[in-house]
């Protein structure tokens, strides 16, 4: 069996991972200590981001034509991929957020709605709140007026029971 024919599983997997990825971002993982290595898999694998260590060959190989291929200037020593699907800001904001205790931890760059973002992009996009995050604000925002106006309703329907 040649050795494109046991790659070519992996390139695959990569490329089914990176399909209608809302975002990319690429670290340096060197030095974690397994404990850590554990802990950031777990935040990720909860908010739904795919993380994985793959070989530089495969990755490039599997960014080819795509946006993500804009990663490739980057893919020089050992580097993991974090994924996700569906929000954009997650794996930026996670492994941010990680990096700040586990400084070995260094962001290379990524692809976010396929816009590349170097390590400064990437610590900037990871400020941004969440979808989430940022609904329940706008909901809050304009849940309160219109409490306020229902309260301002009932107030006058009952002036006017108190009249009649």
């Amino acid at each position: 069996m040649a050795k494109v024919e046991i790659k070519q599983p992996i390139v695959d997997e990569i490329k089914a991972n990176l399909e209608d990825a809302a975002s990319a971002v690429l670290v340096d993982y060197r030095g974690l200590t397994v404990e850590q290595d554990t802990k950031l898999r777990k935040e990720l694998r909860e908010a739904g981001v795919i993380y994985k260590v793959y070989k530089n060959t495969l990755m490039k190989r599997a960014f080819e034509g795509t946006d993500f291929a804009q990663l490739d200037p980057n893919l020089d020593g050992p580097n993991a991929i974090a994924i996700s699907k569906t929000d954009a800001t997650a794996p930026a904001r996670i492994l941010a957020k990680f990096a700040k205790d586990a400084e070995v931890l260094e962001i290379k760059a990524g692809i976010v709605e396929g816009t590349y973002y170097d390590a400064q992009g990437i610590q900037t996009i990871s400020s941004i709140p969440s979808r989430e995050e940022l609904l329940s604000k706008f909901l809050g925002s304009i849940q309160s007026p219109i409490t306020n106006f229902a309260r301002v309703i009932k107030q006058i329907a009952e002036q006017r029971e108190q009249e009649a």
